[in-house]
């Protein structure tokens, strides 16, 4: 039997009706149409589908959409802010943190969560931090960078 789902996705009020064995993946893209969130092995291994609820990096396949009631919920879709890019994404840009991109997104939201509990990281807890998300294409060491890099413009914006 379907159910309607409440939650805030990106700072807006959303609803959807789901089916009880949907995943909060299947809720984002199917049912809300934010594609920005990849399914990538669908078991929790690869992080592709890593989004924030309620501030915590969670893979999306792994949730039930039902799970997601009363839920904040931050996606890609909800990481720039207009048209200004998040810190992070505009360091993974500049310092070649992407490749295909398809791991991308995850990172992101890996990144923008470590980064709201541990402003200045170090690469350690960064590459902790970032553990979960396999990117098939780098070897880490830029996306490690374009991290650290990120957490010292937030820092410095954040001392002006």
């Amino acid at each position: 039997m379907k159910t309607v789902v409440q939650c805030e996705v990106n700072g807006e009020p959303r609803e959807a009706l789901v089916d009880p064995r949907d995943t909060l993946l299947q809720l984002l893209r199917d049912r809300l149409g934010l594609t920005g969130t990849k399914e990538g092995c669908s078991n929790g291994n690869c992080g592709s589908c890593t989004v924030l609820m309620a501030g915590a990096p969670v893979c999306a396949c792994l949730v039930l959409a039902g799970e997601a009631e009363g839920a904040h919920i931050t996606t890609i879709e909800g990481v720039a802010d207009g048209n200004d890019l998040h810190p992070v994404q505009a360091a993974l840009i500049q310092h070649g943190g992407t490749q295909c991109g398809f791991c991308t997104p995850g990172i992101v939201l890996s990144a923008v969560a470590l980064l709201a509990e541990t402003p200045q990281p170090t690469s350690g807890q960064i590459r902790h931090a970032i553990a979960g998300n396999i990117c098939r294409c780098t070897g880490y060491d830029k996306i490690v960078t374009a991290i650290a890099a990120a957490a010292a413009e937030m820092q410095a914006g954040a001392r002006q």
